[in-house]
């Protein structure tokens, strides 16, 4: 019997179909056009995805890394809340609809999904992407501004995925609040730079204070252990590269590492992690050096020895980003 098509495989291969027959070198000029654009002052009436064109080259560009870092953060989600599935899933500002593909990755089966979005073109080339996957045929593509103003359905999950950066301070505290008042669980994720941490943790404050758990990245509900202004809590998602990513970016190797910062929250019961590595282990001659993130509110440094037996090997495969300690495997499964 055949193995079923991954979501990141069909995802793959719809993203190239959408670069063929368009010349590279058009497609690599217009993502670097487009990334100078997102690093400048984005108004949220202005869509910077103006044309199909556009979108395609952006999309293969950028896709890819985007659900890979939602993917990470929702396994990381559903590991805290086991057992737990959204009946129902927003994805605000979600323009492709990068996100759907990682919560279709992380929860089988199909559930309504709603994208929502200010860039026409962009929700356009989203559905036809998404018709490559059969959980994802009946999402509901919607044009809306958001921000201030924005309503939400009630739903179990909402999503918001390198978003906050393109909105002013006023219209990020709405999205956030629209967010809370219509999840179950909410899903935020930025670029993993200071800047995207700063609006991280704004957007976790705010939550909590909605009444939402924290089911990761953080080992508990409690402030942040990092000083402001000495360093930034992130983590790093692996991205196969295509032909147009080496293009634009130059280099040989067949991946890239996405770097990315996030917060999970949600209303229902969760059991977050005792502990998280928040830097990539330091594997020397006898030991495992881990950088962990603490239910006590530290941070803290931890050597693992050789002497530690099993806990040993389990630190040597650990990876950044990974609970600590491991679970204990089950003896049922």
């Amino acid at each position: 019997m055949n193995e079923p098509v991954r979501p990141a495989e069909r995802l793959r291969a719809a993203l190239a179909e959408l670069l063929d027959g368009l010349p590279p070198s058009q497609a690599a000029s217009a993502v670097e056009r487009l990334i100078a654009n997102y690093r400048g002052a984005t108004p949220t009436d202005a869509p910077i995805l103006r044309d199909r064109a556009d979108v395609a080259a952006y999309a293969a560009y950028r896709m890819p890394a985007t659900f890979e870092a939602v993917r990470s953060a929702l396994a990381a989600f559903a590991a805290a809340v086991p057992g737990w599935a959204p009946a129902g899933h927003a994805d605000v500002g979600g323009g492709t609809g990068a996100a759907t593909w990682a919560v279709s990755a992380t929860w089988a089966g199909s559930r309504p999904v709603t994208v929502l979005d200010w860039a026409e073109p962009a929700l356009a080339l989203g559905r036809e992407i998404a018709a490559a996957h059969p959980a994802l045929r009946d999402v509901h593509w919607r044009r809306a501004r958001i921000g201030a103003g924005l309503t939400l359905d009630a739903v179990d999950l909402v999503t918001v995925s390198y978003v906050l950066n393109e909105l002013s301070a006023a219209d990020r505290t709405a999205l956030v609040d629209a967010a809370a008042t219509a999840a179950q669980a909410v899903v935020i994720v930025e670029a993993g730079t200071p800047d995207g941490y700063a609006r991280v943790i704004e957007a976790r404050d705010r939550l909590i204070g909605a009444g939402f758990r924290i089911a990761a990245p953080c080992p508990h509900s409690a402030g942040c252990p990092i000083v402001p202004g000495t360093d930034w809590c992130h983590f790093a998602a692996r991205v196969s590269r295509s032909s147009l990513h080496r293009q634009v970016k130059g280099g040989s190797l067949p991946y890239e590492d996405e770097k990315f910062s996030y917060v999970a929250a949600t209303r229902a019961p969760a059991g977050p992690a005792p502990a998280r590595i928040v830097r990539r282990p330091q594997i020397r001659k006898g030991q495992v050096l881990l950088d962990l993130c603490e239910t006590g509110e530290r941070l803290h440094r931890t050597t693992v020895t050789k002497r530690h037996g099993d806990l040993y090997k389990a630190a040597r495969d650990a990876e950044w980003g990974d609970p600590w300690p491991p679970a204990a495997p089950d003896p049922m499964g």
